[in-house]
């Protein structure tokens, strides 16, 4: 017998254990002996011209006969495409939930480890994916099949998500999380998005908070919608919840949290006014300085006394119609029915309170969230990318609340300068008011 021999163990196509020798020979397993040996027939043991060679390994893959009577070239290439295919193979068996596995990386780190001629890329990537696939839970196609248990429902410290489900709705929420929703519930902002929702459903729907003493975001549940008209569901009543002008979250919340204060987006306010503008009146803005002034005071409402809003929107419509300026009046109209009537003005006023204007933090969480997906995930990939967001965030928590982070001092922004003008401005109104001044005065000021 051959001194030195290379065993590798492999299988074949079929599933069946293969016994690679000194990577130029593959042995398919034939049978099992009394003694519990196994018999290896080299793998062209039925062609015409038939190899007679074969290998006997006991229950330790010890070698205890070899008959290396080979009537071929040895095939290199061969060989190391079903040792490459194996390894893979291995090494999305022993991952829990592989969604996560990049075969092409994988494929570069093996074919380093192996040293020998490897097959290209291509040749093994269709068999791959189909060991893959069959990794890979059931998919699930309609919201009934969602289980409200599963072996994937869990974070990867292997604590169990707690769930709530419904024919509608279906929430996750980790322990972690929910101590955060239960220790800094004073602002929780909300979002959906539509990109990441899988083809069954209609919207993911992501809740953040904000801890103040380590200035940052944190998810504090998301849930899968199947429709638009659902409510969320309540655990401990936040403060206030910031979210988009979008009016079936804020009547739910106000059904759900009858004392919780409703703050919306300053950024889409600008936005939808820009949009109405540039298609009602763009010109006359552009053009007339006057409209502009007006425009820019609509625009910059949410900073100012609310005791006073509806006065500076009398004037400006007084003034605008005064100067017939017909477009104008027709984006006043839109503001007046949108912002005056259809929605309450405490809802997106921050005279009082300038600390979290926007919903930036929901915004863009969902950003990255859809730019990790090119096409709508299966259910699965859903919930294994949002396990890892989580995990991520535990680290990131664990890691400031320790000290091992240091917390960056914020820049002063926007939100810090306005506040500085709202300050001045209520200091100068509290001298007025306290002189008697006439309420047009004010009002002008």
């Amino acid at each position: 017998m051959e001194e030195n021999l290379i065993i590798d163990i492999s299988e074949s196509n079929k599933g069946k254990e293969q016994i690679i020798i000194n990577k130029k020979y593959k042995f398919n397993f034939s049978y099992k002996r009394k003694d519990n040996s196994k018999v290896y027939k080299y793998t062209e043991y039925k062609k015409i011209n038939k190899c007679k060679s074969f290998i006997i390994l006991n229950d330790k893959k010890e070698i205890l006969k070899y008959n290396s009577s080979h009537n071929h070239p040895e095939n290199e290439y061969d060989v190391s495409l079903s040792i490459m295919k194996h390894k893979i193979k291995d090494g999305i068996e022993k991952s829990s939930i592989p969604f996560g596995i990049k075969i092409k990386p994988l494929y570069n780190k093996i074919s380093k480890e192996m040293g020998l001629i490897c097959p290209e890329y291509n040749s093994i990537k269709s068999q791959i994916s189909r060991n893959l696939n069959k990794k890979l839970p059931s998919n699930v196609t309609t919201f009934a099949e969602i289980p409200s248990e599963s072996e994937y429902y869990k974070t990867k410290r292997g604590e169990n998500f707690m769930i709530f489900k419904n024919s509608n709705l279906i929430i996750f929420q980790s322990p972690f999380q929910a101590k955060l929703f239960k220790e800094y519930n004073d602002d929780i902002f909300v979002d959906g998005t539509f990109f990441i929702a899988p083809k069954f459903s209609y919207q993911v729907f992501i809740t953040r908070t904000y801890a103040k003493e380590l200035d940052s975001f944190y998810t504090t549940s998301f849930a899968i919608l199947k429709n638009k008209e659902q409510e969320t569901y309540k655990i401990i009543e936040p403060k206030n919840l910031h979210c988009d002008f979008e009016r079936v979250i804020s009547k739910a919340a106000k059904t759900i949290f009858p004392n919780t204060n409703i703050k919306y987006c300053i950024w889409h306010y600008k936005k939808s006014l820009e949009i109405k503008k540039n298609k009602l009146c763009y010109n006359e803005v552009k053009n007339n300085n006057n409209i502009f002034i007006y425009y820019k005071a609509i625009s910059n409402l949410p900073f100012i006394n609310p005791e006073y809003i509806f006065d500076i929107y009398v004037i400006i419509k007084i003034k605008s119609i005064k100067n017939n300026y017909c477009q104008f009046l027709k984006f006043l109209e839109y503001f007046y029915k949108t912002y005056l009537i259809d929605y309450d003005m405490k809802f997106w006023n921050y005279y009082n309170n300038i600390e979290h204007i926007t919903n930036n933090a929901s915004e863009s969480l969902n950003n990255y969230l859809n730019n990790l997906f090119p096409t709508k995930p299966s259910f699965y990939e859903l919930i294994d990318k949002l396990n890892e967001l989580e995990h991520l965030l535990y680290y990131d928590y664990q890691r400031k609340i320790r000290g091992i982070w240091k917390i960056k001092k914020r820049a002063i922004n926007k939100a810090n300068e306005i506040s500085v003008l709202i300050e001045r401005f209520k200091s100068i109104e509290a001298k007025l008011i306290d002189a008697k001044c006439d309420r047009n005065k004010i009002i002008n000021l």
